[in-house]
């Protein structure tokens, strides 16, 4: 029983689910013992109302009087007070202070898999400071305008959208998302392709469960994003750092004895975390690389919409001729992290497969907010939204460029900043990838 007010239902509820026809103690004794126990132990608050006599006897299927019975030895006893025309109440009683060294229970044994799990939480952190990686500028959203589109939204939402769907997303957001998508990107999709998730960890997760057995290798960025490493992890994966320099992700600098992948996972557009952009040149190989290891490639697209000196580079998946590449975006960078949506765009023959798998693994909702950033981006709101955004950016950069020169006579190095929402990270450091999980 929770400490606070229970509502009646809920009380009625309680006690026939504890009331046994089949016990040795009368059901009349049952009920005041249960009442009894549960006021003296704080669970009914002081002050908070029984049910009606005639409302207690009905729901719990007992004679009133047996009720009647109860409720009395309950009042003559000081626990419950009868106020005239109002009805019963529990009494205030007197509190004594819990033991001062209190009962601890013997901790659960967590699985391997959990153990490396937890052990990769350390990194999370509900406050996100000054040069947190990955945080968009959440001053500069359009707060007012995005309120009143979700209120619209939720207020004139199909009754269809309330039950359970297996669509891989709203409709409408698809057809959105793939004309974005073709004309910014480079990427060759029908919304049919598109399956939308909530955020990208669920994506990887996905691709994961479907793509690979226990025990299979992954190619991972080295240093790379945590959060995938993670997720890949969590499906029994070996993972295998691959090194990155000036132009992202190098195979040729692999471990000698690396196993083929099943997997290899990428962030092109502006890698995370040090901040260069992969060239053509570079795509165009491990392109190549994936097809001779027969892998599936990951494109992780995180925050490609903000580029700043250089033109945009074509997507791995609009450069693929053999449809091994699967393009996982996110709304957390261009919008606001808490609005978890991301997209998978898969191969034709694979999107009926992923959309199915993530209809039973977790569910699909929140159609009302999917219709809302539908509308956004097919008015023009996403476009101009994610324009002022590069203009402050770019504006950040400079300051902290500027802020730092000092520092950069003396000998600092900074990555080239083309891209991204890393203002000016410093030259990486060799270190496991495990990256931040702000992504």
């Amino acid at each position: 029983m929770p400490s606070h007010a229970v509502p009646t239902d809920w009380l009625i509820d309680a006690l026939a689910l504890r009331l046994s026809r089949h016990a040795s103690l009368p059901l009349g004794q049952q009920l005041y013992r249960l009442l009894y126990d549960w006021i003296q132990r704080g669970e009914l608050v002081a002050g908070s109302r029984l049910p009606a006599s005639r409302r207690l006897a009905s729901g719990l299927a007992l004679g009133r009087n047996t009720v009647l019975n109860a409720t009395e030895r309950l009042i003559a006893e000081g626990l419950v007070i009868a106020r005239p025309g109002a009805g019963l109440f529990i009494a205030e009683l007197p509190t004594f202070s819990a033991p001062s060294t209190p009962i601890t229970p013997t901790p659960s044994r967590y699985s391997n898999r959990g153990l490396a799990l937890l052990d990769r939480c350390g990194t999370l952190s509900p406050h996100h400071q000054a040069f947190a990686p990955g945080v968009p500028g959440l001053d500069l959203f359009p707060h007012d305008q995005w309120q009143r589109l979700l209120r619209r939204h939720y207020r004139q939402a199909d009754q269809d959208w309330l039950t359970y769907q297996t669509q891989g997303g709203l409709p409408a957001l698809k057809r959105a998302l793939c004309d974005y998508l073709t004309l910014s990107r480079t990427v060759r999709c029908r919304p049919e392709q598109i399956v939308i998730t909530q955020g990208a960890q669920q994506a990887f997760e996905l691709i994961a469960h479907l793509l690979t057995d226990s025990g299979d290798s992954v190619w991972m960025e080295e240093p790379g994003y945590g959060g995938a490493q993670t997720s890949f992890m969590a499906a029994n994966l070996n993972v295998v750092p691959v090194p990155v320099d000036a132009e992202g992700m190098n195979p040729a600098l692999r471990p000698a004895d690396a196993p083929s992948p099943a997997l290899i996972y990428v962030t092109p557009s502006h890698q995370y975390p040090s901040g260069v952009t992969m060239p053509l040149p570079r795509r165009l190989a491990l392109l190549e690389q994936a097809s001779t290891q027969n892998a599936w490639l990951i494109e992780d697209d995180y925050d490609s919409e903000f580029r700043y000196d250089i033109p945009p580079a074509p997507s791995l998946q609009g450069l693929s001729t053999d449809g091994r590449v699967i393009y996982v975006g996110t709304f957390s960078k261009v919008l606001y992290p808490g609005l978890r949506l991301g997209y998978l765009v898969l191969p034709t023959a694979m999107a009926d497969t992923f959309r199915l798998a993530h209809a039973r693994l977790h569910r699909e909702g929140h159609y009302p907010l999917q219709a809302a950033v539908a509308e956004f981006i097919t008015k023009g709101d996403f476009s101009r939204h994610i324009a002022r955004m590069r203009t402050h950016y770019r504006q950040r950069q400079a300051c902290l460029r500027l802020a730092l020169a000092p520092a950069v006579e003396a000998g600092l190095r900074l990555s080239s900043g083309h891209a991204g929402m890393h203002h000016a990270p410093c030259r990486r450091a060799r270190k496991p990838a495990t990256g931040s999980d702000t992504h």
